[in-house]
């Protein structure tokens, strides 16, 4: 009894304290050191993070720049089938990561003069994300899209993916002019610590990359918007790799693709025979740094012996085959242990851990500028053209020092005089007649690791001339309406589920939901 009493006691006594401390209860019960509302240059610089996105199961072996024989939880763009579990990471990943934060950061900063460039930059990198999920799957949600926290917009309409186009080219543009080097600057930016002309020259350049995806189906359009992305009174695009936009990595925060293939993936991997054969032919002086042959493919890079990374003895895995047949496939080489002993993608340097993500790079810009001067787009004719080319491939080449590696053999540096010799041989050297294949044969060279940008401009152009891989149990759109090819991936069946009706009226205007279904730009 009198325990209950003292319990009874102490409870009225700190009812009546409490009552008593009424006016500073919200300063005396808040935590000091803890945030109540998130900086929103944290939430952009995760954006930009996530936006690097995996594409190693299908863009990568589509564009036949890597390979895996294997059937089951690995396949995708290798055996032209749809695998769930590989064709919805990107939509998940930008919508539920990037697009949400970048929507969040634009709601908080759209009405504070004092964070304009963080606003606008993160208008031009949600356009982005977007083009990106237009350029996969089609139709998308858009206006509707990133809203679930700020809005209670669970189930977004899905809209016609060439007026979020329309409304991209706008973004890129309308963002890009609103930057203003006076105002705040964004330290938090991974791509240029809030460097306003290098924003610009990534805000145009992208707008360019935009522009072109309608030269097959509407030159006059593409023709105006690269009028306006190379205006020098804007910004104009990229001029030197020193504005490539990247997202960086570390050793303690590592590239998830890497990661991956140097761990328990190393030895499923391989560079696929279409682009070893491409370099081997243009004695590319890239492919030393590359593609490499290990002495012990399984083990880690430690204890794999031998490294041989001589050029004319690489050979690249071929498409159209799985575990079951690859033995039957002409010149094969055999095992070592488990592994096939094909070319595999050089771990010292393309590989590394703490390599770059590339997303946008002077390189592409320069070639995208290129096939713009051939179409007439630009001044100065075929010379333009010329000149816009070479510099593109060089470019590039100076691109690839930044996986160069901590031995000797593994540095990267690749001497004006091979560069020079590469773009004098037959084939390579720029030919009108010729110009377009070439450009965008680069093009897909340049795009190495970039496989979602490099699947996106092969759709567009038809280059390389690459061969359908043809495997017996692919998905049949492939060659009914893709021409050979994947065109694009299938929604994933959560929100099939989900969004039902939003889903299938966007399927209804597409005319399917399959890899064979093309994009709205997609007319080759």
């Amino acid at each position: 009894m009198i325990k209950n009493i003292y319990k009874s006691t102490v409870l009225v006594a700190l009812l009546f304290s409490a009552w008593g401390c009424d006016d500073n209860f919200e300063e005396i019960n808040t935590n000091p050191i803890q945030p109540t509302t998130l900086n929103p240059e944290y939430l952009f610089s995760d954006a930009q993070r996530t936006s690097a996105v995996n594409t190693l199961t299908y863009q990568a072996p589509i564009v036949q720049q890597v390979q895996i024989p294997y059937s089951g939880n690995p396949a995708g763009g290798n055996l032209n089938v749809v695998n769930e579990t590989n064709t919805a990471p990107i939509f998940n990943t930008l919508y539920t990561e990037s697009i949400r934060n970048l929507t969040d950061v634009i709601n908080k900063t759209q009405d504070n003069p004092e964070r304009s460039n963080l606003y606008n930059m993160a208008r031009i990198w949600r356009a982005y994300c977007f083009q990106v999920l237009v350029d996969t799957y089609g139709d998308v949600p858009y206006s509707e899209a990133g809203k679930g926290f700020l809005e209670s917009s669970y189930l977004p309409a899905y809209e016609e993916s060439s007026a979020i186009y329309e409304d991209i080219l706008k973004e890129y543009q309308q963002a890009t002019d609103a930057l203003d080097p006076s105002k705040d600057v964004v330290l938090g930016d991974l791509f240029y610590q809030g460097n306003i002309d290098k924003w610009k020259k990534l805000g145009n350049s992208l707008l360019l990359r935009a522009g072109m995806r309608y030269t097959e189906t509407n030159e006059g359009k593409a023709q105006s918007i690269v009028a306006i992305a190379v205006d020098p009174a804007r910004g104009g695009v990229m001029t030197s790799t020193e504005d490539d936009a990247f997202v960086p990595f570390s050793s303690i925060f590592t590239h998830p693709m890497s990661s991956q293939l140097l761990a328990t993936e190393r030895h499923n991997y391989y560079v696929g025979a279409p682009f070893v054969e491409f370099l081997q032919t243009k004695e590319d002086p890239r492919l030393r740094y590359i593609a490499v042959k290990y002495e012990n493919p399984v083990n880690p890079l430690e204890t794999a012996g031998a490294e041989n990374t001589n050029p004319a003895e690489q050979q690249g895995m071929p498409y159209g085959f799985d575990e079951t047949n690859i033995a039957t496939a002409p010149g094969f080489p055999g095992k070592i242990g488990s592994a096939f002993a094909y070319s595999q993608l050089n771990r010292r340097t393309v590989l590394r851990l703490d390599r770059p993500e590339f997303l946008v790079t002077y390189a592409q810009t320069s070639l995208l500028l290129a096939e713009a001067a051939h179409r007439g787009y630009l001044p100065g004719g075929e010379a333009a053209a010329q000149d816009y080319y070479e510099t593109g491939v060089k470019a590039h080449m100076k691109q690839m020092e930044a996986y160069s590696g901590e031995t000797e053999s593994s540095t990267i540096n690749i001497s004006s005089e091979q560069v020079s010799a590469y773009l004098a041989q037959p084939g390579v050297a720029y030919d009108p007649a010729h110009a377009l294949e070439q450009i965008n044969e680069q093009y897909w060279v340049a795009s190495f690791l970039q496989f979602q940008e490099g699947w996106s401009n092969f759709r567009r152009s038809g280059f390389p001339g690459l061969k359908p891989i043809n495997y017996t149990g692919q998905d049949p759109s492939v060659n009914a309406t893709g021409g050979g090819f994947i065109r694009r991936l299938t929604y994933p069946l959560r929100e099939r589920s989900v969004n039902t009706a939003n889903v299938e009226a966007a399927i209804a205007r597409m005319g399917g939901n399959t890899l064979g279904t093309r994009i709205f730009w997609d007319a080759q």
